[in-house]
């Protein structure tokens, strides 16, 4: 089947054409009529298979047996029919939620064709084939071209469309350091990528092969489920079995077409013949927003979700953290400050760091012996050390006429640097001077208190506790062993983070915060989010300690995270969500990867393994309690014909013995198509207690499905009984 038999619902899903639903879809549900097929998968429609075999027998030889049969063959064709008519239905919604799943497969080859790339070779555009590229091939990709392979911008901007991934018609803005992935197109501009994927590979490679495993492996709670209804059937048999030769110990004509008919109204088959598409469908939904589950478990689990892990960075706020004050300490100035902390940043490429360069040069505190501070060796952050900034190493040349060199310098700059005989400027040229091995550090309180000895430290907590008041982050600056003042950060929450954690808490979700953040700082964060609660100046292994320690309780775990380091807590969390822009590790540790690397998205796999939850005790619920009236239809046609005190069960007033079989029959076959769209759409989430929402679904599919089939079956009885005249 190609990709053009095939059309997008809008919502990042591509649903198969009405030409490949009559063609494909039709063939494989009857191929999976096999009786060996349905005995593995669906005991339910292969106990119904069974009894369509059995009447249909009967109804072709009635000479089998004469001693069991009472109608005439007409009903016993018309049994065998809608019994057919019954386990193809079943076979027919499950086909159907593969299709779904198929096709989005089948789009997503159509990105994995062979294209050219302008490979840059020594400085030159050499046009080379796609599946040549290696990892750290830089191509340039114009307007109108295709990406040829996930990769990172390494240069320019512009607007991508990926509709072919998400559905989403309005093109993706990409800048320097964006993910890009293969097959999608250019819409705009052009850009420089880094290609980060080996042929065969590549993103589209994983969740196409993903996607196949993930159609058809069903969930542990699927699994339960199954072997529910598979002993429900036997018992089923078991007692339909051995009711004849009761009945007729005790006088009654018992019919072979009614006990099948009885058999087949009193097993669940609604959910039996539901259940495969259920959790198909759940895998296709988190697809639309471009998560891939490996599996059916991350999803089924978080169903379950009772404690949500949340990393603070990206997750809760933006993940952008930017130097918005320099807060000096007694002795020293805002500029004095913004000198060390452009200093201590100088060498560091991350956001924060480059904030504060930006903030320095836009207040204009520019430090001196800059050629000193840019030879300054690199002292990188680490989670242990929790500080990072510059060290100068000494040296034999006499670094004296440097300095004067760099102070004239930065006097010549005139406007672009304050007061070059500030108390830290003044210390800068000292240090040049002395040529004497001296660091400038930014780091958190706790990391750089123990190493000075010139500071106020009362001044220090408080002006740190007054940042951390406001939600921001206070970055201590020091240079050599005496405290200078405090680069204020602030990193804003993410939109609506709040809501959809108060939609998550509704649920009965409790979540938790972690943070390197200190305690001040991270539960004002919390408190601003709605977050239950708070690790604060956690390290990378403490992940991984409250995954264990909840899941100890008995509590099923919600993990989200990106790095190396995170890659244990999501081996070992329920429901493991990684980043596609994370490292390698974590995403082959968790169970399931987010395209677009929006830690956010976890709550839509939380919601989403609830609604499948909700879905299959909806049509459990509504199935169960369909017998009700299916009782009140085939015992009396049982039994009141031979007992007329038995007529008081006959409360719907049914034409026949005949006519209510076939009613009940009907009905059973025909509330399958019915739910099907139920099936694939699932019961809609509301974010509200457990009880609650029980108690909504046991009035609307408990009651209702109690209900609905004696105005159903009457209503059937009547078509029926007119077609029999």
């Amino acid at each position: 089947m190609s990709t053009q038999d095939y059309k997008s619902n809008g919502k990042g899903t591509t649903l198969p054409k009405n030409s490949a639903i009559t063609a494909k879809v039709i063939l494989e549900s009857f191929l999976k009529l096999n009786p060996k097929y349905l005995a593995k998968h669906s005991p339910v429609m292969f106990t119904v298979e069974l009894g369509f075999i059995l009447v249909l027998g009967i109804a072709l030889f009635p000479e089998l047996s004469s001693e069991f049969v009472i109608y005439g063959r007409m009903l016993y064709i018309q049994v065998a029919v809608i019994l057919f008519v019954t386990v193809w239905f079943a076979t027919f919604s499950e086909s159907l939620s593969e299709a779904q799943a198929k096709a989005r497969v089948d789009s997503l080859r159509s990105l994995e064709k062979e294209v050219t790339a302008r490979k840059i070779l020594n400085g030159k555009e050499v046009v080379v084939t796609s599946t040549s590229l290696k990892p750290g091939d830089e191509v340039r990709v114009l307007a109108g071209e295709t990406i040829p392979r996930d990769g990172l911008v390494k240069e320019g901007k512009s607007f991508i469309d990926e509709s072919m991934m998400t559905g989403e018609s309005n093109p993706v803005f990409k800048e320097k350091g964006d993910h890009v992935i293969g097959g999608t197109r250019i819409a705009s501009d052009s850009i420089l990528v880094e290609i980060t994927a080996e042929a065969g590979r590549s993103f589209l490679d994983q969740m196409v092969s993903l996607i196949e495993s993930a159609t058809r492996p069903r969930t542990q709670n699927e699994i339960a489920l199954a072997i529910l209804l598979a002993g429900l059937s036997i018992i089923f048999i078991i007692v339909i079995g051995s009711l004849p030769f009761m009945m007729k110990y005790l006088g009654y004509m018992p019919d072979i077409a009614i006990l099948v008919a009885l058999l087949v109204a009193l097993m669940p088959t609604t959910i039996g013949a539901l259940l495969p598409a259920i959790g198909v469908a759940g895998i296709t939904r988190l697809g639309r927003d471009n998560i891939v589950a490996k599996s059916g478990k991350g999803i089924e689990a978080a169903g379950d979700c009772e404690v949500l892990i949340l990393d603070k960075t990206g997750t809760i706020t933006e993940g952008n953290r930017s130097a918005v004050a320099f807060i000096p300490l007694q002795n020293y100035t805002e500029a004095d400050v913004g000198q060390a902390a452009f200093a201590a940043s100088i060498h560091d490429t991350t956001h924060e760091g480059r904030s504060t360069i930006d903030l320095a040069e836009e207040k204009k505190f520019i430090p001196a012996s800059m050629e000193k501070i840019l030879a300054a060796r690199s002292i990188e952050f680490s989670a242990e050390t929790r500080y990072s900034g510059i060290e100068f190493i000494p040296s034999r040349k006499e670094m004296l006429s440097t300095a004067r060199a760099d102070l004239a310098a930065s006097k010549a700059v005139g406007d672009a640097s304050v007061d070059s005989e500030s108390n830290v400027n003044k210390k800068l040229i000292e240090i040049a001077r002395s040529n004497k091995n001296a660091r400038v550090l930014k780091g958190s309180l706790d990391s750089i208190l123990p190493l000075v000895n010139n500071v106020n430290e009362a001044e220090l907590k408080w002006k740190s506790q007054e940042v951390s008041k406001s939600g921001g982050t206070p970055l201590v600056i020091a240079v050599e062993d005496e405290a200078i003042g405090i680069v204020a950060l602030k990193d804003e929450l993410k939109e609506n983070i709040r809501s959809k954690l108060d939609e998550v808490r509704a649920t009965g979700i409790s979540t938790v915060m972690i943070t390197g953040d200190n305690q001040l700082t991270a539960q004002v964060i919390a408190r601003e989010a709605g977050v239950d609660q708070v690790i604060a100046e956690a390290k990378p292994a403490d992940k991984l300690r409250r995954v264990e320690e909840e899941q100890l309780k008995g509590r099923v775990i919600g993990m989200v995270g990106d790095g190396a380091n995170d890659a244990p807590a999501l081996a070992k969390a329920d429901i493991g969500l990684a980043m596609n822009s994370g490292t390698a590790a974590a995403k082959e540790a968790a169970n399931m990867v987010d395209l677009d690397s929006d830690p956010s998205k976890i709550l839509k796999v939380v919601k989403l393994g609830k609604q499948l939850l909700m879905t299959r005790g909806a049509i459990t619920t509504f199935s169960i309690a369909n017998d009700v009236a299916k009782y009140f239809a085939i015992l009396p046609a049982m039994f009141s014909e031979s007992n007329p005190k038995l007529e008081a069960l006959d409360i719907m007033q049914l034409h026949s013995a005949e006519t209510a079989i076939i009613s009940t029959l009907i009905f059973n076959a025909a509330i399958i198509p019915l739910l099907i769209p139920l099936a694939l759409r699932g019961v809609k989430f509301k974010p509200e207690q457990p009880q609650k929402t029980f108690v909504r679904n046991m009035l609307l599919y408990g009651l209702g499905g109690a209900v609905l089939p004696f105005a159903a079956i009457k209503g059937i009885d009547i078509l029926v009984s007119l077609f029999m005249r």
